[in-house]
């Protein structure tokens, strides 16, 4: 059974940063896309950042990058998303989804080509 566990979010200043991590595991099929989403209050769930593993591509939604930096662990079985020069535009629930299937990271980047998502990890942005 797959399962992805997030951690790693927090409250952080302007300007601050953090790391998230994405702990996988039960995959079975040889091929996957990771990705990262966001809800925050009473706006749609968005993606934001995925990496494949077939050729190591990535993508980001425009709002994060130069900011935000995917990176992926296979001894651990992990992928992280390093999150710079946060903004009060950052705060939401971020989630960890995975799509088994062989292609480039933008082109399957989207909530509908997901087969399984983690519960998500709340960022917070104050002074």
């Amino acid at each position: 059974q797959v399962q992805l566990v997030e951690s790693g979010g927090g409250l952080v200043q302007p300007g601050g940063s953090l790391t998230l991590s994405c702990a996988a595991s039960g995959f079975s099929r040889p091929f996957y896309v990771i990705a990262w989403f966001r809800q925050a209050p009473e706006k749609e769930r968005e993606a934001i950042s995925c990496v494949s593993n077939a050729d190591n591509s990535t993508y980001y939604v425009d709002s994060v990058k130069g900011r935000f930096t995917i990176s992926r662990d296979s001894a651990k079985n992990a992928v992280y998303l390093q999150m710079n020069n946060l903004t009060p535009h950052d705060p939401a629930i971020y989630y960890c989804a995975a799509a088994f299937v062989k292609g480039s990271s933008e082109a399957l980047c989207s909530e509908d080509r997901m087969d399984s998502w983690g519960n998500g990890t709340l960022v917070s942005v104050s002074s």
